[in-house]
């Protein structure tokens, strides 16, 4: 598929279109209901998946749609696809039921494996942030728009991304070995827009992440010059393995970065 601007820009207004149907949640009272895995899930996840499913099938009619709230028959049916869109309506819920505002909508296209575009958007700031390997990568908010790039080469005090809701004991001694470091709190895929745009230069998880969490944010960090590898330094893939879920991973904006040493490796 042809990523030319006039397809990049149907999906950003995608994002934009499922962003407000989440704003309609967060500004009234809304029910929490916990899901067979004990994750949160609420009207907003809903609503913002049903308009992105609908808005990506217009779009882009021969391409199957993989949502964090898809059926579990369409879950299994992915292993046949080599491509999709992959999408996460709502990264963030228990930020956005702390109504702390860092969560996101995320979107991404995934063809033999590899993302090659992603959407990030904000629907608090209304920011927007998007790109590709081979594409380079944008934040739009309501000043325009304009590239973003990583920060290379990166100096210290090193600007480390500390989760707000999934701390873990690896993480905290992974950052320890870092040396001076800056510790950036934040929810959501945001971590990895604010890495893009050269606001800070690692983020370490450790813990246990699904295939749309990452995928999108991975299109952005990419396009921005960074680089998003598992615990043995493999660019992440995709729709490849019996499982959705991610091992551990290490975003980096300045890929000299000595990680390998900080992670114990």
């Amino acid at each position: 598929m042809e990523l030319d601007t006039g397809l990049r820009e149907g999906v950003i207004a995608i994002a934009n279109a499922a962003a407000a149907a989440i704003l309609d949640v967060y500004r009234r009272d809304f029910d929490v209901v916990r899901k067979a895995d004990q994750s949160p899930v609420t009207a907003a996840d809903l609503a913002a998946h049903h308009c992105i499913v609908d808005g990506l099938r217009a779009l882009t009619p021969g391409i199957p749609v993989l949502s964090e709230e898809s059926a579990p028959e369409e879950i299994a049916r992915r292993r046949h696809w080599d491509r999709l869109w992959l999408v996460d309506p709502l990264d963030g819920t228990r930020e956005f039921i702390k109504r702390n505002g860092e969560f996101t909508v995320n979107i991404a296209y995934i063809q033999d494996g590899v993302v090659r575009y992603g959407v990030v958007q904000a629907p608090v700031t209304g920011t927007a942030w998007h790109g590709g390997a081979e594409l380079g990568a944008w934040r739009r908010d309501a000043d325009g728009e304009r590239p973003v790039r990583v920060r290379a080469p990166a100096t210290a005090p090193l600007r480390v991304a500390a989760s707000r809701s999934h701390r873990t004991r690896d993480a905290e001694d992974f950052i320890a070995r870092m040396g001076e470091t800056e510790a950036v709190g934040l929810g959501s895929s945001l971590k990895f827009c604010v890495l893009a745009e050269g606001g800070i230069d690692c983020y370490p998880r450790f813990g246990p992440t699904s295939e749309w969490d990452t995928a999108a944010a991975q299109a952005v960090v990419e396009g921005a010059g960074g680089q998003l590898v598992d615990l043995q330094g493999r660019p992440f893939r995709y729709n490849c393995r019996d499982s959705l879920l991610n091992g551990g991973f290490i975003a980096l904006g300045d890929p000299a970065l000595p990680w390998r040493d900080w992670a114990g490796r």
